[in-house]
């Protein structure tokens, strides 16, 4: 587990981008956060850090945005799934998991679904703009600061 602290919305995208960096196709970030907690925000950074444009949007509308480049993300939010049935409707199953980074944004609503292998961050907000920031899952994350 790793924890870092940021203290504005910049600081969060930079945390990210260093994640970003070091982000592979297959990889499954589920994010853990209220409203407001600043998934989207992460999101932005990840993008940056994988080498595509900061355009990111949440996809609480969409249910999900793709992001294209050497790298693509998909980025899903499941606040209004409540289980596995509701996600079959979605077409979640038919998106490329193997080859590109799936992003998901209230990811408790189908954890069940999830392989055991994902990158669990937690967002918690701290302040207006400061944020504790919680990665389990993976060990190539331990030699970044912030």
């Amino acid at each position: 587990m790793y924890k870092f602290e940021t203290h504005s919305p910049e600081e969060t995208i930079e945390l990210a981008a260093k994640i970003g960096a070091l982000l592979r196709p297959g990889d499954i970030i589920a994010f853990k956060g209220g409203l407001g907690a600043g998934k989207t925000t992460f999101t932005r950074g990840l993008a940056i850090g994988a080498g595509l444009d900061d355009e990111v949007a949440s996809p609480t509308f969409a249910l999900v945005n793709e992001y294209h480049g050497a790298l693509d993300i998909y980025h899903f939010d499941m606040y209004r799934i409540e289980g596995p049935d509701d996600l079959e409707t979605t077409g979640f199953f038919d998106y490329p998991m193997e080859d590109s980074v799936f992003v998901i944004e209230w990811s408790e609503n189908i954890i069940d679904v999830l392989p055991e292998n994902i990158i669990s961050v937690e967002i918690i907000r701290t302040g207006d703009e400061s944020r504790e920031i919680i990665i389990e899952g993976d060990d190539r994350f331990a030699d970044i600061r912030n």
